[in-house]
C-alpha cells in the first residue's frame, strides 16, 4: 500500500463522497476509485460502503481508518523534522482574510512579499472570505492561518488566538439626519433600517448576538462587505450604517455623522487565528511568526 492511497481514503471518509473527495484532492473520480479499490484488494477487504447516498466506511474501513491517520501524521512529522534540520523551507502555506483587511494598517501584501523573497520554495495562497467559512476552513485543515473578526461566540478550544485590533463600533447617519443626538442606546436601533456588513463576518455577529441580548432581531436593509460603502449608503439617506469607528475628519468627509453607541457599547476585533492542536508546517509556523510580529504582537498569544 502507499501512503498516497490511504490520504484518498480518508479524504472520501470525511467528505462521504467520492465526488467531492476527488474534488478536494484535484483527482479525476475514476483515478481515485480505481486506487481505492486496488488499497481494497491489496487488503482483501471493502473499506468503504458505496450502496447508500453517501459513501460509509465499512466495519474493516473504520478499524484501518485511525491506522491511516496515524501513518499520514507520522510521515507529515517525518517531513518537517527534516525540513526543520536541514533549515530549508518548503510546501505551501494557505492564509484567509476577512474582506477589506489588508489595509495600510494590516500590511498583509508587505509580510507575504518579505516571506516569499526569504523563502522562494513556499508556496502561498491567499483568498478573501467571511469569518464563518474561514474557521470552518481552519477546521477542515485547508487554512493554515487566518485573520478574522470576532463574534463574541466561543470558538474552538484547539485554535490559537491573537487579538490584532479592537475599535467601537459606531451608528453613522447622514449629516441632516435629526432623529438622533450623538449617543444612542442599542435599543433605540430597533425597527431601524439598518445598513451593516453581511452574515458570517464578525461586526455582523456581534451585533446581531447584542440584539438579541437586548431582545430584538436587527432590521438590516442593506449588506455591503466593505464599510466605506456602508457610510455612502448612509451619507445617501438610506439607513443608520454600523460600523467600525469614523474619526470626526472622516466623517465629515463622507457627509455622515457618527453616533456613539452605549448601553452598550459595541467592540469590534479582529484576530489572527491558527490550529494550535495539530502540528503545522515549519513554513506556516515562520509565516505566522512573521504575521505576529509585523500586527505587533509578537510571540505573546492572547488566551
Amino acid at each position: 500500500m502507499e501512503l498516497r492511497q490511504l490520504r484518498y481514503l480518508v479524504t472520501v471518509v470525511e467528505e462521504a463522497s467520492f465526488t467531492r473527495a476527488a474534488a478536494r484532492l484535484h483527482l479525476a473520480q475514476p483515478g481515485l476509485s480505481a486506487q481505492i479499490r486496488q488499497l481494497e484488494r491489496e487488503l482483501g477487504q471493502p473499506l468503504l460502503d458505496r450502496s447508500g447516498r453517501s459513501v460509509t466506511p465499512t466495519a474493516a474501513g473504520a478499524a484501518v481508518l485511525p491506522h491511516a491517520r496515524a501513518a499520514l501524521a507520522a510521515a507529515q512529522r517525518i517531513s518537517h523534522t527534516v525540513d526543520e534540520f536541514t533549515g530549508l523551507l518548503r510546501g505551501h502555506v494557505r492564509i484567509g482574510l476577512i474582506s477589506g483587511a489588508a489595509t495600510e494598517e494590516f500590511d498583509v501584501a508587505g509580510v507575504l512579499a518579505a516571506f516569499h523573497h526569504d523563502h522562494p520554495q513556499v508556496g502561498i495562497s491567499l483568498t478573501e472570505d467571511t469569518t464563518d467559512r474561514m474557521l470552518a476552513a481552519l477546521s477542515r485543515g485547508e487554512l493554515d492561518i487566518a485573520l478574522i473578526g470576532l463574534t463574541g461566540a466561543e470558538l474552538d478550544p484547539g485554535l490559537g488566538i491573537d487579538v490584532v485590533l479592537d475599535v467601537r463600533v459606531d451608528a453613522v447617519v447622514a449629516t441632516a439626519n435629526r432623529e438622533f443626538g450623538d449617543r444612542t442606546t442599542l435599543s433605540e436601533l430597533r425597527d431601524r433600517p439598518l445598513l451593516c456588513l453581511p452574515r458570517g463576518t464578525g461586526i455582523r455577529g456581534m451585533f446581531e448576538r447584542a440584539c438579541a441580548a437586548a431582545g430584538f432581531a436587527p432590521r438590516i436593509d442593506f449588506e455591503a462587505a466593505a464599510p466605506a460603502l456602508l457610510v455612502r449608503l448612509a451619507a445617501a439617506g438610506l439607513g443608520v450604517a454600523v460600523v467600525p469607528e469614523l474619526s470626526p475628519d472622516q466623517a465629515a468627509a463622507a457627509g455622515v455623522r457618527v453616533v456613539a453607541v452605549e448601553e452598550p457599547e459595541l467592540r469590534g476585533r479582529l484576530a489572527l487565528v491558527w490550529r494550535a492542536d495539530r502540528q503545522a508546517s515549519p513554513a506556516a509556523k515562520v509565516l505566522l511568526g512573521q504575521l505576529r510580529i509585523a500586527l505587533g504582537h509578537g510571540d505573546s498569544p492572547v488566551p
